[in-house]
């Protein structure tokens, strides 16, 4: 972290270097001591320390410059640097207009030349008035900022993106954050070109595709190794058990993920019913500590990168993603899960990003602060993300058709969410229309035999259902009518399928028709949706590759 900047201007060379001097000896561990010899170049100095966004501390400047003088100098150090403390230093016969300049440009005190010796008439002066300002000094952030507008849709997705990868960073609103248009101005980039993020090292990128932001983060984007032993396709709670046991077993492992660790269970704001947690976690904290345990014992993690094509050559499966690349592997496990479905009502797609969100979208909870919000879906993804949002906004609404959750939710949310106050159930209701012209404003929601109402609401959560993420690759694996992967002897049991299955062997439990591709979690046929499951799921694929393996 950068230090605060003690700034001094004199035009006399020798009192520059006496003041500079005695600055040094007594500031330099927790100040960085800048001095410059002229009126002119003072103003010049505070103008690029204002577009560098350095933290500036104490200036002061001698009243007696040509072309400008000391109090001109810190007249405009106050209207750039407001917080810093200001001290004209001056001659004796100078007192009268350094009294009168504390009014004029709110001195905060003036030092009469010289000030010998400094211990007694310098640094107490100078120590009183920095811990003054260290007082109400709050650091600059220094990792990454995203400065953009809070109802864009691409803005929404970057934060998603660093969130899902639990990288720091700090939200600039460019139309709330004065900050936000001081980097912008200083970075040459304009309103247009936001999103627009700024990295610690300098760097700073327009409207990032998120391959290129996880190059910057140092994310893996490309495969290390010409062949693996498995490639996990998905790093949801399957995916990322698999890549533990196939790293932790000694195989060649690397998962590839299109968007952020953790699946729909990573954007769970609290999982209370998985085995070893008593008080509960985050799902992206579970995510996060699988990820760092894959990669510890030896896995790739691949991100965000998207599997487009699979196909079998030579035994061999042959991977091509989304840059055209290929990757070859032995054994593959499809752990892709499930996407939530789209709802169909006006204003909906129109609004997608900027107020209407598919999950629970945590990075935009603070947004909803002390506003009304809607949630669409009554399974334990919408319950908790009732009970997350119910810590910011004023009031959480949950729309079902069924008459109550008992059906479809676990009876510990049924409870936290009945005994949570801001909490509404709207049994029997429809959300017929999303309402407002660049966000969320208002839904159009209907009761079974009333009419249609509107209603304020800062956002919309959609949690109604989901389908299995497979149409990439149901031309070469069988899917049931719905489009879940059929494994095992669901594929020799029904004489439809049975054809498919070439092999004299049965198929593994969770083999797919193709021999040495599995299929674990959500996205296969007859799972379990449930986080322990996922993870059993993903573990027991691994003892089916090594069979695979050793035939």
């Amino acid at each position: 972290m950068k230090k605060p900047i003690i700034l001094t201007v004199d035009d006399d060379p020798q009192v520059l270097g006496a003041i500079t001097r005695d600055l040094r000896k007594e500031f330099h561990k927790d100040y960085r001591i800048l001095s410059v010899g002229s009126g002119p170049e003072a103003l010049k100095t505070l103008d690029e320390l204002r577009a560098r966004a350095e933290p500036l501390a104490l200036v002061l400047a001698d009243q007696r410059m040509p072309d400008v003088e000391g109090v001109e100098v810190l007249t405009h150090a106050r209207s750039l640097f407001p917080s810093a403390k200001r001290v004209l230093l001056t001659a004796y016969a100078d007192t009268t207009a350094a009294i009168q300049a504390i009014n004029s440009a709110q001195l905060d005190y003036y030092l009469l030349k010289p000030w010998d010796p400094p211990e007694q008439l310098l640094y107490p002066t100078l120590h009183d008035l920095l811990a003054s300002w260290q007082a109400t000094y709050r650091p600059a952030f220094a990792g990454i900022r995203l400065v953009g507008f809070q109802w864009s849709p691409l803005s929404h997705d970057l934060k998603d993106f660093l969130s899902g990868y639990m990288v720091g960073y700090q939200w600039l609103d460019f139309e709330k954050d004065a900050e936000a248009a001081t980097l912008l101005q200083a970075s040459g980039f304009g309103p247009d070109d936001l999103p627009v993020v700024f990295c610690p090292d300098g760097k700073v990128v327009s409207r990032p595709d998120k391959l290129d932001l996880a190059r910057h983060l140092g994310l893996l984007v490309e495969a290390k190794q010409e062949l693996y032993d498995v490639v996990v396709i998905g790093a949801g709670p399957a995916g990322l058990a698999a890549a533990v046991y196939g790293a932790s077993e000694g195989l060649k492992t690397l998962i590839i993920e299109r968007q952020t660790p953790g699946g729909q269970a990573g954007s769970s704001s609290r999982i209370e019913n998985y085995l070893g947690f008593p008080t509960g976690l985050s799902g992206a904290e579970l995510a996060h500590r699988a990820w760092s345990q894959a990669t510890r014992l030896g896995a790739e993690f691949m991100a965000p990168q998207e599997v487009v094509d699979l196909c079998v050559k030579d035994g061999y499966k042959v991977l091509t993603l989304g840059d055209k690349t290929e990757i070859k592997t032995r054994a593959v496990v499809l752990t892709t899960g499930v996407s939530y479905r789209t709802l169909q009502a006006p204003g909906l797609d129109r609004l997608s990003g900027a107020g209407v969100y598919y999950g629970a979208a945590r990075t935009e909870a603070r947004s909803c602060s002390n506003q009304p919000v809607y949630i669409i879906g009554g399974g334990n993804s919408a319950g908790q993300a009732a009970m997350y949002l119910s810590t910011y906004a004023s009031k959480v609404f949950i729309v079902i058709r069924g008459d109550s959750l008992a059906a479809s939710m676990s009876a510990y949310l049924i409870e936290q969410i009945s005994q949570t106050p801001n909490i509404e159930l709207l049994p029997r209701t429809q959300v017929r229309e999303a309402c407002g012209d660049t966000s969320l404003e208002a839904v159009v929601i209907q009761r079974d035999g009333q009419e249609p109402e509107k209603h304020p609401a800062r956002a919309l959560f959609i949690f109604i259902g989901t389908k299995p993420s497979t149409e990439w690759i149901c031309h070469l694996a069988i899917c049931d009518a719905k489009g879940y992967l059929l494994t095992g002897r669901d594929l020799v049991a029904d004489p439809r399928y049975g054809v498919s299955w070439k092999k004299e062997r049965e198929p593994y439990l969770l083999e797919t028709c193709v021999p040495g591709m599995f299929a674990a979690g959500d996205g296969r046929a007859g799972a379990m949706a449930r986080v322990a499951s996922a993870v059993g799921e993903g573990s027991m694929a691994i003892k089916f590759v090594h069979q695979y393996l050793d035939e």
